[in-house]
């Protein structure tokens, strides 16, 4: 049986996905592009991005969500305080939701769920405050259940992220320092019983060391870690 069902998901350094469905809505999960290390050379986004999702607000997370929306036509969603931030900044179009909360997109549901981490972005030397972090859940309509656990260390509750929503196919951060590295990430797989692990959040700076071969080792399962780089696409 196929895991993604038509659904393309690219890698595109850091925490930044491309998300590509069936029905032709493009989803792009935390745009960090001009200065991020690990984006691809060379890499042309779509020229339609639908929706731009923000898991927090830190800058490795959002410098280019409204540069992204204003050229290509996106609308924001985020949680409220980031939403209404980014409105202010000039984003045309945003949706403010917040924990637990559905919004219903074409061809997809995307819920947001809990994360442990903080958010903030800095202005003027000032740490500013924009709501909490948080993961998202992407029911595809006749495709996989997308879960980006955004920036994240391992908690007890993605248990609950497995009882109430069965992701197939999990993006985890897994490069240690900022979020969790291999061994809690060896972890919240095991709560969250994926067909397989995406991982995210490793390599773009020294700090993050994770590797998804230390996250396969760790749980003996290396079938279940997908070993990809920036640029490429997952579509099994």
């Amino acid at each position: 049986m196929s895991l993604s069902n038509g659904t393309k998901i690219t890698w595109l350094g850091h925490a930044t996905v491309l998300v590509q469905l069936p029905n032709g809505t493009n989803l792009l999960i935390d745009p960090f592009i001009e200065h991020n290390p690990k984006y691809p050379k060379g890499f042309v986004l779509p020229e339609k991005i639908d929706y731009v999702l923000l898991t927090h607000a830190h800058f490795d997370h959002t410098a280019d969500a409204i540069p992204v929306a204003t050229k290509h036509g996106s609308t924001i969603i985020a949680i409220v305080e980031l939403a209404g931030y980014m409105a202010g900044k000039g984003a045309a179009s945003t949706i403010g939701i917040n924990l637990g909360g559905t919004v219903q997109l074409p061809g997809v549901d995307v819920t947001m769920v809990d994360a442990k981490h903080s958010s903030s972005i800095d202005e003027g030397g000032v740490s500013l405050y924009l709501g909490e972090a948080a993961g998202f859940i992407l029911t595809i309509a006749g495709g996989p259940v997308l879960y980006h656990a955004g920036d994240t260390s391992v908690f007890g509750d993605m248990s609950l992220i497995h009882d109430i929503y069965a992701p197939t196919i999990a993006l985890l951060p897994i490069g240690d320092f900022y979020t969790m590295g291999p061994k809690e990430a060896a972890v919240a797989t095991r709560l969250l019983q994926p067909r397989i692990v995406l991982p995210i959040h490793w390599g773009t700076f020294p700090p993050l060391k994770g590797t998804p071969q230390e996250l396969a080792q760790i749980l003996k399962q290396p079938e279940l870690v997908e070993s990809w780089e920036p640029g490429q696409t997952f579509q099994k």
